[in-house]
C-alpha cells in the first residue's frame, strides 16, 4: 500500500513520493507533503527550466537556482515561467 499524504500542491490526500528526493531540509519537506503525482509535475516543470535557463547540472549555481524554484513551487508563489519563455508552438 502506498504511503499517503496531503498533497501541498494539489490540496488532497493521494501516494506520496517514493523516495526522498533531497537529503536536506527542503527534501523532508517533499517527503511529508509532496503527492506522486505533484512530483511528476514538478519534473515536467523542471525539464522546461533547464531548458530555457540552459542550466548545467553539475555546476553548483545551477543545482542552487533549482532548488530555489522546487522550493518556490510546492512551498511558495508556485510555478513562475522565465521572463522570456516562449512556449512550443502547436503541432
Amino acid at each position: 500500500m502506498a504511503r499517503m499524504v496531503k498533497c501541498v500542491k494539489l490540496g488532497k490526500e493521494l501516494p506520496g513520493v517514493a523516495y526522498k528526493p533531497l537529503d536536506n531540509e527542503l527534501g523532508q519537506k517533499i517527503w511529508d507533503s509532496v503527492s506522486m503525482e505533484a512530483w511528476r509535475m514538478w519534473l515536467e516543470h523542471s525539464k522546461m527550466l533547464i531548458n530555457e535557463y540552459r542550466l548545467d547540472l553539475v555546476s553548483p549555481q545551477a543545482q542552487k537556482v533549482l532548488t530555489t524554484e522546487m522550493d518556490k513551487y510546492f512551498f511558495g508563489e508556485g510555478a513562475q515561467l522565465p521572463p522570456d519563455y516562449k512556449p512550443p508552438a502547436a503541432k
